[in-house]
């Protein structure tokens, strides 16, 4: 009878915690705009939370103007991403949320790349771009498509994906994120760019590339 118990509540458990890890819980205030000290603070979600008595309209406001086009040039991927994340929005601490504006030089590139915490919706604002994402191990199936102004795209959280201007001109996109802190790592900055550098053989029997090529990569992307 006990292990029927044991058995019983082993199921219920199974049943229920996919509810619990679903999603973040909602936010029990209206808001939280994170301070940077912690006098007069609550910590939470990562932050210290401003005083509400002390909140404004500012905290809410990000006033470096989207708009503005990036210079690329100096890029050597030819890409410019400018974020508006809680780290630059503090009123952004606990929604969920998070923008970026992305410059794309003629043959410019967001490589490939993932956000850990984040799905992400893509809008072209001008330009032409090839955009796509990989799904995990068991297939490494690629969708891709190309996009025109306007056209929209979504990249799953945690997936690799990327953004290629194909067009002539230079191009332009918006994308929202659902994280106040998405994260991003690019993949050819961490695997070949880490601090310490990972052992060349380990590179070179992953990727089955010879040591030298690989040791070369390092050095590329060597900070």
């Amino acid at each position: 009878m006990k292990s029927l118990s044991f058995l019983a509540i082993l199921y219920l458990l199974a049943l229920t915690l996919p509810l619990v890890i679903a999603s973040d819980p909602s936010p029990l205030q209206d808001f939280c705009v994170s301070a940077n000290t912690s006098a007069d603070g609550v910590f939470v979600n990562g932050k210290f939370c401003k005083d509400p008595k002390l909140v404004t309209a500012d905290d809410f406001f990000f006033s470096n103007q989207l708009e503005k086009p990036r210079n690329t040039d100096s890029s050597p991927v030819g890409s410019v991403v400018t974020a508006v994340n809680v780290n630059n929005l503090l009123g952004l601490n606990t929604l969920g949320i998070s923008i970026v504006r992305i410059d794309y030089g003629v043959n410019g590139q967001n490589p490939p790349h993932t956000h850990p915490r984040a799905s992400e919706i893509l809008l072209v604002a001008e330009g032409t771009l090839l955009v796509g994402f990989v799904t995990s191990n068991t297939e490494n199936r690629l969708f891709t498509k190309t996009l025109n102004v306007g056209d929209v795209f979504v990249f799953p959280e945690g997936l690799i994906h990327f953004q290629a201007n194909i067009g002539k001109s230079p191009a332009v996109a918006f994308a929202a994120l659902s994280s106040q802190n998405p994260g991003v790592v690019t993949i050819a900055n961490t695997v070949f760019g880490s601090n310490p550098p990972i052992d060349p053989s380990v590179l070179a029997r992953a990727f089955q590339l010879d040591g030298r090529i690989v040791m070369d990569l390092q050095n590329k992307f060597k900070k």
